[in-house]
């Protein structure tokens, strides 16, 4: 018997999945979610390998404002229940991955989320009415208008590098750090993983060599949260102390195992061609291999006529500004995956960022399939108006802070009528959406400057752009509100508000009145200016939505 046709199928019950399910749940559609584990967050039952994450968990913020704690709260899902917070889970600032498992699996109970669990996606085929058949490993069909992948990434990044195959890889290597005792380890990546794991065995190895062809990047530097985090650059010190550890700046050309001769000075012969040295190649020995490269988004299900277009290196799929395939309608994408559209330039992909695109993407759902407008609120057009409502959001919203520069809120002017405040809309979906067709229209964002990558936050001898400082503030590298106006996707001004040390945008002569007279000159310059009516402000409200 043919099963029924859903509005939505979601294939993967982690946190984006979840995310997601809640959101449709909520707005009355049909779905369900396949995950192929026997409860929710299977990825986090066994990554990172040795269990500490890098998502920063902070109770304890001075604020009982649930918006602002969001911003220090990397690991709860959005949710209408106000105690459904991971922060009650652990009090740890980098919490143990078995916490993140019961927070999730109490969230699916709390909604009490759609979701077959035990069902591993085998074949996924698109109808010739553009509806998803998906089969599943029991040979059961789920059928659906729309598909959305919240699958992550899921098979390893594997470099072609001859004789890798004979290396231990970071999803299944040991992480019992007494089996490598007295050993010469090559550990290949410069990532999180990579240095997680060297970090694991100082204690134990001989030699820890951690290799690369690019240069190590720090998230401190780059704002970008998957970059070598802190917590995870301990062996950097002993590379920098001369403990025995080693950084390797090039590429691995060749592995060869050797035999169990005696005498053998290494289980491991790598051939490796170092960049800073002229090229030059030295056979290196080693008792161990780990491979730490990441991982990449698994394509094998699709059937002829519905495979995603993919993108940077064929690690993720290709995707429009509304997080959809750019070669398969109907097939969306979310979590993890939304990265490739501000890969290691944002936050997409990890829970605090990915959170807020997930609730983005059903606001599309919603437009596009369900008759749904974006959610808006009407605003006093006057200039001093709209610098009020966006002083308001700039201090509190944890979304704008979370997504800098991806998502952004929209102040739609429409002629003789009250502004719209749209919330949270990516910024390249609204540039020719419906929302702003025709009209003029300003995008509020956080942002780093864009040069904020290029020097080193603690080098006291670098001039910085001074608090609070209206003269600087373009050329401020530090996070801070921007507002750009728009018409017809054309950009036709900017300003920036004067960064801040605790992100306190809101004096009224240094913040508010400059915006003020920015959104007066734009909407005189436009046409589209209107007198102030005398009514108060109508202010965003972020917590009730």
């Amino acid at each position: 018997m043919r099963s029924k046709l859903l509005d939505h199928l979601v294939v993967g019950g982690g946190p984006a999945g979840l995310q997601l399910g809640q959101l449709l749940q909520a707005a009355g559609h049909s779905y369900r979610i396949l995950e192929s584990g026997s409860a929710p967050g299977t990825f986090f039952r066994t990554f990172p390998r040795h269990r500490t994450l890098i998502s920063i968990n902070k109770p304890h913020t001075g604020t009982d404002d649930p918006e602002l704690n969001l911003r220090m709260d990397w690991n709860s899902l959005l949710s209408p229940d106000p105690g459904l917070l991971f922060t009650r889970y652990s009090k740890r600032y980098f919490p143990h991955a078995d916490d993140l498992v019961r927070y999730l699996a109490d969230f699916a109970e709390a909604f009490k989320l759609d979701i077959a669990y035990d069902t591993r996606v085998e074949r996924v085929r698109r109808e010739d009415d553009g509806h998803f058949t998906v089969t599943d490993q029991h040979g059961h069909e789920h059928h659906a208008r729309r598909l959305i992948m919240a699958t992550g990434l899921t098979l390893p990044n594997t470099p072609d590098i001859p004789g890798i195959e004979t290396a231990d890889d970071y999803a299944t290597v040991s992480v019992d750090p007494e089996d490598f005792t007295d050993q010469r380890v090559l550990i290949l990546g410069k990532g999180n993983s990579a240095l997680e794991t060297a970090d694991s065995l100082v204690e134990t190895a001989a030699v820890i060599h951690v290799a690369g062809p690019h240069s190590i990047r720090m998230a401190w530097n780059t704002h970008y949260v998957g970059h070598v985090r802190a917590v995870n650059n301990n062996f950097l010190d002993t590379y920098q102390l001369k403990s025995q550890n080693a950084l390797l700046d090039g590429e691995v050309l060749s592995i060869a195992k050797d035999g169990d001769a005696a005498g053998a000075a290494g289980r491991y012969r790598v051939r490796f061609s170092f960049s800073r040295a002229d090229e030059v190649v030295k056979e290196l020995s080693y008792d161990r291999i780990i491979v730490c490269t990441g991982f990449r988004f698994d394509a094998s299900v699709f059937g002829p006529g519905c495979a995603p277009e993919m993108a940077i290196n064929g690690r993720f799929p290709a995707l429009s500004p509304a997080y959809e395939s750019v070669n398969v309608p109907g097939l969306y994408f979310a979590g993890t995956l939304m990265q490739q559209r501000d890969f290691k330039k944002s936050t997409g992909g990890f829970i605090h960022g990915f959170r807020y695109a997930v609730r983005a993407l059903s606001r599309i759902l919603d437009e596009r399939h369900h008759d749904r407008p974006w959610p808006r609120l009407p605003l006093d057009p006057a200039p001093a108006a709209l610098a009020d409502a966006v002083v308001a959001r700039t201090n509190r919203s944890s979304a704008l802070w979370q997504q800098f520069g991806v998502l952004g809120d929209l102040v739609v002017m429409v002629p003789g009528e009250q502004a719209r405040y749209h919330e949270e809309v990516p910024v390249e979906h609204a540039h020719g959406s419906q929302l702003t067709e025709g009209r003029d229209y300003f995008t509020v964002t956080l942002e780093y400057g864009p040069d904020h990558d290029k020097v080193d936050p603690f080098d006291i001898t670098v001039r910085r752009t001074a608090q609070n400082s209206v003269d600087d503030a373009f050329d401020a590298s530090y996070l801070h509100p921007v507002i750009r106006h728009f018409r017809d996707g054309e950009l036709l001004g900017i300003h920036h508000m004067a960064e801040n040390l605790e992100n306190e945008w809101d004096d009224p002569e240094v913040h508010h009145a400059p915006l003020a007279r920015f959104f007066a000159r734009e909407l005189e310059v436009s046409g589209t200016a209107a007198e102030p009516d005398g009514e108060p402000a109508v202010r965003p409200a972020t917590a009730d939505r």
